[in-house]
């Protein structure tokens, strides 16, 4: 335990960033930050380097691209315009049309508020990953990196370590039990701790690093 102990305070302390963090996302429970987190979430999603994905969403703040309003009322040859401005260019098209449905459904069934998606789930994080993937471009791993982010300021959420945590886990040579992560975490953040997870399953040079960080 030890042992693991030392390895997570390495890994935290060097790699625990948030993907909201990396964005500009000051991650608040209210629309706003929300709706942008759904959007670095749908980017982050598909099969793009993470790094574009967050220049992305960060050019899409930039050009006022952020709240469900101004998603669906920008034309679609502006969000494509705006994507391959943050390097988004590989799905840019079929990206420009899932933002903009994704937009016109937070507001029709949600009122352009993820809160209400929140309480229509009850909390429940099951239910909570089901309605995120009623958003178009939306699927398991994009709910995944939302509900992630999200439990910084939604605790009922918390803590999360879904698969994709628990791949760097077991890179680290850490236990796949999210409880015994938790534990061996102590007072980490549950979303930086998810997140600095995320970077050691992706990235094998975290992994390095961590482990040559704790001996």
């Amino acid at each position: 335990m030890d042992r693991d102990r030392r390895v997570l305070a390495e890994l935290v302390g060097a790699h625990g960033r948030t993907y909201a963090e990396e964005a500009g996302i000051r991650l608040r429970d209210t629309p706003q930050p929300l709706y942008r987190l759904l959007v670095l979430a749908h980017l982050l999603s598909a099969r793009i380097r993470g790094p574009v994905a967050v220049a992305t969403a960060r050019a899409l703040y930039e050009a006022g691209l952020r709240d469900p309003r101004r998603m669906a009322d920008a034309s679609r040859r502006r969000r494509v315009d705006v994507l391959g401005r943050g390097g988004y260019r590989r799905y840019d098209e079929r990206t420009a049309t899932q933002l903009g449905a994704e937009a016109e459904l937070l507001i029709a069934r949600w009122g352009g508020d993820l809160r209400a998606l929140r309480e229509e789930a009850g909390g429940q994080v099951p239910e909570l990953r089901r309605l995120l993937q009623e958003f178009p471009g939306v699927g398991p791993a994009g709910a995944d990196i939302f509900l992630r982010e999200v439990q910084r300021v939604w605790p009922r959420s918390a803590p999360r370590l879904d698969r994709k945590a628990l791949q760097g886990a077991a890179r680290l040579g850490l236990p796949e039990d999210p409880d015994a992560v938790v534990r061996a975490a102590g007072d980490t953040e549950p979303a930086v701790l998810a997140a600095a997870l995320v970077r050691a399953a992706l990235d094998p040079e975290v992994v390095r690093d961590t482990l040559e960080r704790a001996g």
